[in-house]
C-alpha cells in the first residue's frame, strides 16, 4: 500500500506543478490579437484572430455561452463571461484558451457581464444584472479576491487608460465617472436624446467611440414597424473625452451598427453589423474611411477587444482606487 500511496502522492505534486507552471507561463500574444464571439459551431464561443481576419481560432470549444472576451492590459490572461455554471459569470483563461477559472467562488442568481479591466490589471468592472428587480448596476472587484463594491446604477462600463475614470451608460447616457470621488460628467448636452452605449477607449484615453440613436425614442404603443426603424438608425459615433469633436462614423441607412471598439493606436475602429440575416465585423479606418468586412462565416459574429504587443507598457500600480464608499455616491 505504501508505494501506492508515494505513487498517489507524486501524481497530485505533478498535477499541482502543471497548473502552477501554466500560470507563470502564460504568454502574451507577440503581433496584434482581437477576441470577439461567433456562433459558428453551434453557440456562442470565444475566437482570436488577426486584425485582418485571418487565423480565426476557437478558443473557449464548450457547450456553453462563451463571450464578451476582453484582454488583460499585458495581453496574459483574458476575461470573459460564460453560463457554464448555470448562470452567467465571470471566467479568466490564458491567451490559448487554456487554465479557465472562475473568478468568483460564491454563485448568484444574478448576471456578472461587460467586464472591463482597470489599466494595472489588479481590479475589474463589470455589469450586474438582477432580473428578478430588472435593475443593472456597476460593481468594482479585486482580481484573486471574493468581494466587490457596488460603483453606480449604470450599464457597458469601460475603465479609462489612465484609471481615473470609467465610462458607461448612466441613465442612458455616456457618462465619464471619477473614481476616488463619484463625480459624474456627461458628455453629451442633456437636451440629445439618450440611448448611448457601448463606450471604448483609444489607448490614450483621448477620444471613445460608442453606439447611440440620436433620434427621439417612439412610444411604446407604437407598432412594430415604427420600433424596427428606430432601431436601425443606432450606430457609431466617437467624440473627444472633454465631450467636443462629436462625429458620426457610419450611416443610419442600413442595419444598425453596435460594439465599436478603438484599435490601441486610434487609428481603426471594429463594430458589427446585420447582414445577410448574420451578424459580421468590420473594420473602419478612421483616415481613409476605408471599410473592410473581417468575418464571414454564416453565423453571428459579434464584438471585438484589440491587443497589441506594442501598446503593452508597463504600467504602476495604482492601489486603494476604492477610497469611497460607492453607496453613497450612486445618486
Amino acid at each position: 500500500m505504501k508505494p501506492i500511496r508515494l505513487l498517489v502522492f507524486a501524481i497530485s505534486i505533478l498535477l499541482v506543478l502543471d497548473a502552477s507552471v501554466q500560470m507563470l507561463f502564460a504568454k502574451a500574444p507577440t503581433t496584434p490579437k482581437i477576441l470577439f464571439t461567433s456562433t459558428r459551431d453551434g453557440n456562442r464561443d470565444v475566437f482570436i484572430m488577426n486584425p485582418d481576419g485571418s487565423e480565426q481560432v476557437n478558443l473557449t470549444q464548450h457547450r456553453a455561452d462563451d463571450q464578451q472576451a476582453v484582454w488583460s492590459p499585458t495581453g496574459e490572461k483574458i476575461l470573459f463571461v460564460s453560463d457554464r455554471g448555470g448562470v452567467r459569470d465571470l471566467y479568466t483563461m490564458n491567451p490559448d484558451g487554456s487554465n479557465v477559472r472562475r473568478v468568483f467562488k460564491f454563485k448568484t442568481e444574478e448576471w456578472r457581464t461587460d467586464p472591463t479591466w482597470s489599466p494595472d490589471g489588479k481590479q475589474f468592472a463589470y455589469e450586474s444584472v438582477d432580473w428578478g428587480r430588472l435593475k443593472i448596476t456597476l460593481h468594482i472587484a479585486t482580481l484573486g479576491e471574493q468581494d466587490s463594491e457596488f460603483f453606480v446604477n449604470g450599464s457597458y462600463p469601460a475603465w479609462s487608460p489612465d484609471g481615473r475614470e470609467i465610462a458607461c451608460s448612466f441613465r442612458e447616457r455616456l457618462t465619464l465617472i471619477n473614481i476616488r470621488t463619484g463625480a459624474q460628467k456627461q458628455l453629451l448636452p442633456k437636451n440629445v436624446e439618450s440611448f448611448q452605449r457601448d463606450p471604448s477607449w483609444s489607448a490614450a484615453g483621448d477620444k471613445l467611440v460608442f453606439s447611440w440613436n440620436k433620434h427621439r425614442v417612439p412610444p411604446p404603443d407604437a407598432d412594430r414597424q415604427v420600433h424596427a426603424e428606430w432601431k436601425d438608425k443606432i450606430t457609431i459615433y466617437i467624440i473627444n473625452q472633454d465631450g467636443t469633436g462629436l462625429q458620426q462614423l457610419i450611416e443610419e441607412a442600413g442595419p444598425y451598427a453596435q460594439y465599436p471598439a478603438l484599435s490601441p493606436d486610434g487609428n481603426e475602429v471594429l463594430y458589427t453589423r446585420k447582414i445577410n440575416g448574420d451578424f459580421q465585423i468590420f473594420k473602419l479606418d478612421l483616415n481613409s474611411r476605408v471599410r473592410t468586412q473581417i468575418t464571414d462565416t454564416a453565423a453571428w459574429n459579434t464584438g471585438g477587444d484589440w491587443f497589441d504587443p506594442a501598446y503593452a507598457l508597463p504600467v504602476e500600480p495604482q492601489p486603494q482606487l476604492l477610497t469611497t464608499t460607492w453607496g453613497d455616491v450612486k445618486k
